[in-house]
């Protein structure tokens, strides 16, 4: 059993439902009655998480369907009554397409003398604690009338919730929504976790997230692949290079933020300080001569140069070692020159917020199909990329990750609840760290300036937009722990980013 985030990486591997179904097969195959055995391995330890979570409830209700996510719930009934806790089995599912596994539970539960009742939308529930075990993984588009309403029903109970495997409603593989889906306290899930639990809106539905592996053996998952992997904070950052003793700032690269058109000026600064604060040797901006004082009042560290012109930029390209470009860039006459002068010097970039629009416009040619991009949207700017709507890329985050990815030949970072990054090997990196209070102004710039400062330093793109991205929210994370969520501001985080960095000293 591990809590997510994780340090084993098995339990950090991802798995599609597919997937998940395939492992448990195996491991069945290799115990004898398999798989009431997971079965009850797997309603036991819901349960005891259950009770661990929330103590003696007065009431556990659980909501069965008709497949083996029932099962679960059905074992998980049955132990609560052993345990002498009033329980009430709430079914919709129909017996007759029960698996043998299914049936053997709900018998189990019904030698233990749990009460069973049909699913009623008069009915009332007031007390104790809620077990979804209505769908599990097998969430297919939109849900039933019933299934539509007893989710409703256990949403609107202002009860505490315990979702089996994942909840209902919720897209195991993407973490899309499509109607409407119960909203956990707890998700228990089992076998392999699901990507679906940490991005789209897996987070905000899941609540905590719960990691059984049924003591499957470590070696039954060698012969799948998982769908992608959770990045830990801790681990990427055994990727900074070491501090050498004769070591001078030429050595520890230059990044050159770009950006700033008029009245813009902040995001350009931020993206700069940022750069700084994750150890690039040296920093610089090209923005507009009128941001020039303020860039140097707020970091006098950052080289700031004034230019109107991409014909004035150029000869400053020439010192930079990676840039990072779209930060208040603007889609101005002078927005697009400063980008296709970038553009043309081959340099590692990583591309953000309006250089995106410019690149989705298709007003900028790419010269090197080889070129170091880092492309970091949100969802919007992704549809743009893809000319599809926003709903379109929440529909399937990993899908649009992909199609990005082809189509630019760049890695690609997809910004929002659970972060997905693009990865040469096809499994995707998602980050399990961030909070609402990074829905604010900045953010973005900050994440592409600190993915820039750490090209910078050498570190290989891959390892720097993960780690970047991860430093970013978990920075963030620290922030409101101490802090709350509300009246946060982006360069709030520099504090805690230095700390992480610093952790040896912590």
């Amino acid at each position: 059993m591990s809590h997510f985030p994780l340090d084993s990486q098995i339990h950090n591997n991802l798995y599609s439902a597919k997937t998940v179904r395939a492992i448990d097969q195996a491991a069945i195959g290799e115990l004898n009655n398999g798989a009431i055995k997971l079965m009850n391995r797997a309603g036991t330890a819901a349960f005891e998480e259950l009770i661990e979570a929330f103590g003696q409830p007065s009431l556990i209700t659980v909501f069965c369907g008709s497949g083996n996510n029932a099962g679960d719930g059905y074992i998980l009934a049955g132990r609560a009554a052993q345990r002498l806790i009033p329980v009430l089995v709430v079914e919709l599912g129909d017996a007759s397409h029960f698996s043998e596994q299914t049936q053997q539970a709900r018998e189990f539960a019904e030698q233990n003398k749990v009460k069973f009742t049909a699913f009623s939308d008069s009915m009332v529930l007031e007390q104790g604690i809620i077990v979804d075990s209505l769908l599990g993984t097998g969430t297919k588009g939109a849900l039933k009338e019933t299934y539509s309403q007893a989710v409703d029903k256990i949403n609107h109970a202002g009860l505490p919730v315990l979702a089996m495997d994942i909840a209902t409603g919720l897209n195991a593989d993407t973490g899309a929504v499509n109607d409407r889906a119960v909203k956990a306290d707890i998700t228990v899930t089992f076998v392999g976790a699901k990507p679906g639990l940490f991005t789209a809106r897996g987070p905000a539905i899941s609540g905590e997230v719960i990691y059984h592996s049924l003591d499957i053996a470590d070696e039954t998952y060698d012969n799948f692949s998982p769908r992608a992997q959770l990045m830990d904070v801790h681990d990427l950052l055994e990727c900074l290079p070491q501090f050498e003793g004769d070591e001078y700032k030429n050595q520890r690269g230059h990044c050159m933020i770009i950006g700033g058109d008029h009245g813009c000026g902040g995001a350009a600064s931020l993206a700069a300080e940022a750069s700084l604060k994750v150890g690039s040797g040296l920093t610089s901006v090209a923005t507009q001569p009128e941001h020039i004082s303020a860039i140097l009042a707020r970091c006098p560290e950052i080289m700031a140069c004034g230019v109107i012109s991409g014909q004035q930029l150029e000869p400053l390209l020439e010192k930079p070692s990676v840039l990072v470009v779209g930060p208040g860039l603007g889609r101005s006459p002078w927005s697009e020159q400063l980008l296709q002068k970038a553009v043309a010097t081959g340099l590692p970039m990583v591309m953000d917020a309006d250089a995106l629009n410019i690149l989705a416009d298709g007003r900028v040619v790419r010269q090197d199909k080889a070129q170091q991009w880092v492309l970091t949207p949100h969802v919007g700017e992704a549809a743009r990329l893809l000319d599809v709507s926003v709903e379109d890329i929440q529909a399937d985050r990993f899908s649009a990750v992909l199609k990005i990815q082809e189509k630019y030949n760049a890695l690609v970072l997809l910004k929002g609840p659970g972060t997905v990054i693009s990865s040469e090997d096809q499994i995707f990196k998602i980050c399990p760290y961030g909070n609402p209070a990074m829905a604010t102004a900045g953010m973005g710039d900050i994440l592409s300036g600190m993915i820039g400062g750490l090209m910078a330093q050498g570190l290989e793109r891959q390892q720097a937009t993960e780690l970047g991205c991860c430093l970013h929210s978990a920075a963030a994370d620290e922030l409101v722990s101490t802090s709350g969520y509300r009246g946060v501001t982006a360069s709030d985080i520099f504090p805690w980013v230095k700390k992480l960095l610093n952790q040896d000293f912590a």
